[in-house]
């Protein structure tokens, strides 16, 4: 990658590095527990993650603009590096179609509108705590319409790379987070295709 580029990048990060931890009151997290009985009588507990009153089911979005992805950078102050590289991401609201929490999502985080949307792969992002089921899409032929629309205490930057750069970024341990990383193989798969 271009010494360049990556010092760019680098900034970046340092600037959305945590440099001050204060603990307040829990309101977007929460867990419920349930006592379960199986169809044979068995009975186990369980905890179930809520997120926003809501089960916490998301949209992963992977930008194309000509032959660059888009990569946002953004806070994730519980991680080793303090920030999240990865693809523009979000929940899905009440009542939403994934398609149209992806276009939604999209839109807000960077501006962009994609001329084709194709969903690549769902899955569950943890099933032993949580029934959040996610959406991957490839957002193909995007362009810039919009500025960006990001919610209160969202804080997102990004940056154009080839597939390359952001495969190089996921060797070096850049992008680190499980939605992106199986977003990476499975666009790469779809590419192959």
């Amino acid at each position: 990658m271009d010494a360049k580029k990556l010092k760019v990048f680098n900034k970046i990060i340092e600037e959305y590095k945590p440099y001050k931890f204060e603990k307040t009151t829990p309101s977007f997290i929460k867990s419920e527990a349930y006592e379960v009985t199986l169809n044979n009588g068995l009975k186990l507990k369980r905890e179930r993650i809520v997120k926003g009153d809501k089960d916490g089911s998301a949209v992963i979005i992977v930008p194309y603009i000509n032959d660059n992805v888009l990569l946002v950078i953004e806070p994730r102050i519980f991680t080793k590096l303090g920030v999240g590289v990865g693809f523009p991401a979000g929940y899905i609201e009440q009542d939403e179609d994934p398609y149209e929490a992806a276009l939604r999502e999209l839109k807000e985080e960077t501006g962009l509108v994609p001329e084709s949307l194709t969903l690549i792969d769902s899955f569950y992002q943890d099933e032993g705590c949580s029934s959040a089921y996610n959406h991957i899409y490839l957002a193909q032929n995007c362009k810039k319409i919009y500025e960006q629309d990001l919610d209160k205490d969202e804080y997102v930057k990004y940056m154009k790379f080839t597939f390359n750069e952001v495969l190089e970024l996921e060797s070096k341990g850049y992008i680190s987070g499980s939605n992106s990383k199986l977003a990476i193989e499975k666009v790469k798969k779809y590419i192959r295709k």
